[in-house]
């Protein structure tokens, strides 16, 4: 019965395929729309987290000030930290895999007739496995390099592309401003991050090197700390913010002038904030799911009408109330799961399209593609309810009669 019910809804879409797909169109809209808003907004936020966890597996970054006051304001200055503050870090805190005192500055590099204006940090080697950043070519400083503040510089990607192109630049020279440097590694390429930055546009160098020849001051802008997996990160905050509290000789209920940020609580504040935001436009774009249904209901109140005849022959011979409203509850429900089936396809390939134009990930999400469908034949038969119950109440001598 079911079957024989099924085809006979088919035979009656394909007897006014113009208007059925009409009729779907708002299905159609509706789910490809949230399915390319959910795909979107999933590959967004793994590009996010992605992004983030580069920056540091498990990393805590300090630096002095009190951050940002209020809508555009500036940080709250403050004494900058020292090497020697790094150290103590590095040995009365525990479950630390390594700590990094950074400086930066910007200098115009140049090598031959090439140059480029590029970002400069000065650091230790727990830089590179605070960062997760590996080296792709070279070596990392040595000990008396570090110590004596030798001119040896690392590369990023796009220093390296830019002055030396496809050549090995180690080995060779360049000059950082007035200073000379010799080029003892490159890093591993890591792309552009969620913020805009080209990670990659940057050279790293002893932070001596960097006080003593380029900057002019023994200050560490910030303090890079990874932190041991099954480590609890808060803990370890707590005991850096303890320990700084002291050796800057902060009183009990003077508020820290430094911050210690964990990644972690911006990953989830960056993710949380994508997720809601996806949320939203699918909510929007979910409407017109409504106003498809809504179409779905007027379209199939007009079958009715002009059906009338037909349904009335069809209860004269001994078709029961429920046979009526079941073949047109399973018009419905088939009319618009083909709008969802094809809403679903288009919301895939807008979605694949978009992903690649903006340079996130393609997140394929199964269960979203179920409930799209699933709700798309649950909208054929909440909104087709109506219309096939009025077909099943005709009382046949009317229907008979109707012209």
């Amino acid at each position: 019965m079911l079957w024989e019910t099924f085809f006979l809804a088919l035979r009656a879409i394909r007897r006014n395929a113009l208007r059925s797909s009409l009729t779907i169109l708002g299905i159609v809209i509706g789910v490809a729309a949230v399915i390319s808003m959910v795909t979107v907004g999933s590959g967004a936020t793994q590009k996010v987290t992605n992004d983030i966890s580069q920056l540091g597996s498990n990393m805590l970054n300090i630096r002095p000030g009190q951050g940002m006051r209020g809508p555009g304001g500036a940080r709250s200055s403050s004494d900058p930290f020292t090497v020697e503050d790094a150290v103590a870090i590095e040995n009365n805190v525990a479950g630390l895999n390594a700590v990094a005192p950074t400086s930066q500055v910007s200098r115009q590099a140049i090598a031959g007739g090439a140059n480029w204006s590029t970002s400069i940090t000065g650091t230790t080697n727990g830089y590179f496995p605070v960062r997760n950043w590996g080296i792709e070519e070279g070596r990392m400083f040595s000990d008396g390099e570090i110590n004596a503040g030798a001119a040896v510089g690392i590369l990023g990607a796009t220093v390296r592309e830019e002055l030396f192109g496809n050549q090995s630049p180690v080995g060779q020279s360049l000059r950082l401003g007035k200073i000379s440097f010799k080029v003892i590694g490159t890093l591993e390429k890591k792309g552009q991050s969620s913020f805009g930055r080209d990670q990659d546009d940057v050279v790293i160098i002893p932070l001596r090197t960097l006080q003593r020849r380029l900057a002019g001051n023994t200050d560490v802008d910030s303090i890079m700390v990874s932190v041991r997996d099954q480590i609890s990160t808060k803990r370890v905050q707590e005991s850096i913010e303890q320990l700084l509290r002291q050796r800057r000789s902060l009183k009990n209920g003077q508020p820290n002038d430094f911050m210690v940020r964990d990644m972690k609580e911006i990953i989830d504040t960056l993710t949380g904030t994508t997720t809601v935001l996806t949320a939203l436009l699918s909510a929007v774009a979910g409407v017109s799911l409504l106003v498809g249904g809504i179409g779905i209901m007027n379209i199939m109140m007009v079958s009715v009408t002009e059906r009338t005849r037909e349904i009335g022959t069809r209860l004269a011979i001994g078709a029961l109330e429920r046979d009526v409203l079941l073949q047109f509850l399973v018009e419905s429900a088939v009319l618009t799961s083909f709008g969802g089936l094809i809403g679903i396809a288009l919301g895939l390939g807008g979605a694949a399209g978009i992903c690649l134009m903006i340079g996130v990930p393609f997140v394929f999400n199964p269960g979203i593609i179920a409930a799209a469908f699933l709700i798309s034949a649950v909208i054929g038969v909440v909104f087709g309810y109506f219309p096939a119950k009025k077909a099943a109440s005709l009382n046949p001598i009317e229907a008979l009669r109707y012209e």
